[in-house]
């Protein structure tokens, strides 16, 4: 009995003697997980501004596709801009008019697209737009925002044309050249994926 009663004695110690220290190691596990650093996100969330201009005929009802991205190579591309949410947003101060929803890309409007992507590692440095249909449409001005990082946003690029049909057009600042004439920005050229037919032979009779 006496030798039974040691042994429980001296488990209930050893019991003891373990509680005591996890109180002082798992304060320490605890802090190590919290000061380690966020995960990456692959999927991030954009704020595509884009403006119309008041030119007649600028408005369009087309399909828009964007296509913007980095110089770490992530290429980030929305096929149908129009089917996003969009805001009317103040032309001369980055306020919200509404949030209705409404009709892109008409003349003297500014619209605000809520998109997301996998995420850019360096500033936003390209900004591509696609026009398919029948109409024309003459976008001004158009900027990504990086809402979940603000110095990874994208200049101001300025249109200021029609665009032109069924194929991608607009601005790149990634990859640049000074030569004697200035600064020399070379564009992407983005194949047309889209298989070619292939002709069938003719069998002689």
């Amino acid at each position: 009995m006496e030798k039974k009663k040691k042994k429980s004695r001296r488990s209930i110690l050893a019991l003891s003697v373990l509680l005591v220290a996890f109180e002082f190691i798992l304060p320490g596990v605890t802090n190590a997980y919290e000061d380690l650093p966020p995960l990456n996100k692959e999927f991030c969330n954009y704020s595509v501004t884009i403006e119309t201009t008041c030119t007649r005929g600028a408005d369009t009802s087309n399909l828009v596709s964007l296509r913007f991205g980095d110089t770490k190579s992530n290429d980030i591309v929305v096929r149908r801009l129009n089917t996003k949410h969009v805001r009317m947003v103040d032309p001369l101060q980055p306020t919200v008019l509404d949030d209705v929803p409404r009709k892109p890309f008409q003349a003297c409007t500014v619209d605000q697209f809520q998109v997301s992507g996998r995420c850019v590692e360096s500033p936003v440095c390209y900004i591509y737009l696609k026009l398919r249909g029948s109409d024309d449409w003459r976008p001004g001005l158009a900027q990504v925002r990086v809402l979940s990082a603000p110095h990874l946003s994208s200049n101001y690029y300025y249109f200021r044309r029609y665009l032109p049909q069924h194929m991608w057009h607009g601005f790149d600042t990634c990859d640049k050249e000074v030569t004697p004439f200035g600064v020399k920005f070379k564009r992407k050229v983005f194949p047309n994926k889209t298989p070619k037919s292939i002709p069938i032979p003719i069998l002689p009779p």
